[in-house]
């Protein structure tokens, strides 16, 4: 099984039809409650253990969730409203080892709720042709509103599989 992508990489099709990107925004609305639901009842020692060797702990990759996420509605934002913007990239390693990254993880699950509420209204109304809008990546090249609506369902369920296996191999489910 592969520990550091345990549900494969991120794929989609070059033609991305519209059932799927509503699939996909159906996924990012449910993430906050997955997310609250599999790290609920675990102590500081499970939250601090981490999913894989060299790898972030349960608490740094939920914490790494609203980073992520936060960053990625912002995107959507500019390439909604900026003809192509040019995003800036961040080092999410260096992220995970901010003081913030140590704090309880319901800090950040409340952040995600609230976070996914906004992103979820504004993705549920989008047209075809948002959808079809796009930004630049420094590291990615282009990318349009829908791909990233996908990259963002597969993200969140990379990061709940990573915790799920960790559960499933010490046994703490």
């Amino acid at each position: 099984m592969n520990v550091k992508f345990p549900i494969g990489q991120f794929r989609c099709d070059e033609e991305i039809s519209f059932t799927q990107v509503n699939k996909w925004i159906e996924e990012i609305c449910v993430l906050p409650t997955e997310l609250h639901n599999i790290v609920e009842g675990l102590g500081d020692v499970q939250l601090d253990t981490p999913y894989r060797d060299g790898g972030w702990t349960i608490r740094q990759v939920v914490h790494h969730v609203a980073d992520s996420h936060m960053n990625a509605y912002i995107r959507f934002k500019l390439a909604l409203t900026e003809n192509r913007p040019t995003i800036k990239p961040y080092d999410e390693g260096l992220w995970a080892e901010l003081s913030d990254s140590k704090l309880p993880v319901a800090i950040s699950l409340k952040l995600i709720e609230a976070l996914h509420t906004k992103w979820a209204a504004l993705l549920s109304n989008l047209t075809e042709s948002d959808l079809k809008k796009e930004f630049i990546h420094p590291d990615s090249g282009v990318i349009t509103v829908e791909r990233n609506i996908g990259i963002y369902a597969w993200h969140g369920k990379h990061h709940l599989a990573h915790i799920q296996r960790l559960l499933e191999r010490k046994g703490w489910e």
